[in-house]
């Protein structure tokens, strides 16, 4: 009788393994979980219940795996094994508090066949603990699988641009979904930076004057993550799609390996507070090739 007024109060699943947008991890949710409409994953109604699923570097599987063989009780958030359909995992339940009160908190990592990892966190407002238990929530968590990649037409759809040169670039995916997208010549997650390749994105601000974009542009340039030793070789106002843009162009090193790249970063200005971003990298040696497959990319690119 217990098993069957259990039962009844817990809630079941969906059929199949949902996939949310533009990630490689899926599990077959809850049901009263439904697609999420603020992030990636899935949340109740009244965003009560929230399940993100996301990736992390394939590395964070491996570091995880090794400190629980390692030693377990010196973790500071101790997890437990699961085993799911995508492999092994390890997950952990915490109790915290956020501004609506109590929560429960889990959290689980799983590999990705070694080229990324997968990442789940759940949260339970205390007045949903009874539905959605830790037996119902660690149910869910055993479901999820992995999948190879996305399918390209599902990763540009998030996009909110269209692309229509791909300039033979072997990988295409997106590195926030919705968010940028990276084409590269490498498969390798280890080797992108010693290949062309490019990301795709915005910046969420504008430069207030048109008198102030170099120095806007300058600025974003100066940001670009793994440069190191960068110089400025030029920085000129440009006209891209029939639209205020800016070009500019820096000599450095990137990667593990200190390689020579040249790198162009294009800003093109709409005249919102969003700034279209396209940063194209190439080993110096390559730059002469590369770079007119970077400008295919950026004139095939249109807004949504």
């Amino acid at each position: 009788m217990l098993t069957a007024i259990s039962a009844a109060f817990s809630p079941a699943f969906a059929a199949d393994p949902i996939f949310p947008p533009g990630v490689r991890v899926g599990l077959a949710p809850l049901v009263g979980l439904a697609p999420a409409k603020t992030f990636v994953g899935f949340e109740t109604s009244d965003q009560g219940v929230k399940v993100l699923v996301t990736e992390l570097p394939a590395a964070a599987f491996n570091e995880v795996e090794t400190a629980f063989k390692a030693n377990p009780a010196g973790m500071v958030a101790k997890p437990e094994s699961i085993e799911t359909t995508a492999g092994k995992a390890f997950y952990t339940i915490e109790n915290a508090k956020d501004a609506t009160g109590n929560v429960r908190r889990y959290s689980m990592i799983v590999g990705g066949g070694g080229t990324f990892s997968g990442y789940v966190a759940v949260q339970v407002p205390e007045n949903a603990q009874k539905i959605y238990t830790d037996d119902a929530v660690r149910q869910m968590l055993a479901s999820a699988v992995v999948r190879k990649e996305v399918p390209l037409a599902e990763q540009l759809g998030l996009m909110p641009f269209k692309i229509s040169e791909m300039s033979d670039f072997k990988t295409v995916r997106t590195l926030a979904p919705g968010a940028a997208l990276l084409l590269a010549d490498s498969t390798d997650e280890n080797s992108i930076e010693t290949n062309p390749f490019m990301v795709i994105g915005s910046l969420a601000s504008a430069p207030e004057k048109p008198d102030d974009r170099g120095r806007f542009a300058q600025q974003a340039a100066g940001a670009i993550p793994g440069l190191r030793e960068g110089r400025i070789t030029m920085s000129e106002p440009q006209r891209i799609d029939g639209m205020a843009g800016w070009e500019t162009r820096i000599d450095a090193v990137s990667g593990k390996n200190n390689t020579p790249v040249s790198v162009v970063q294009w800003l093109r200005f709409g005249g919102g507070k969003v700034t279209m971003r396209i940063i194209a990298s190439a080993p110096r040696d390559d730059w002469a090739k590369a770079f007119p497959r970077f400008r295919a990319v950026r004139d095939g690119i249109e807004p949504r």
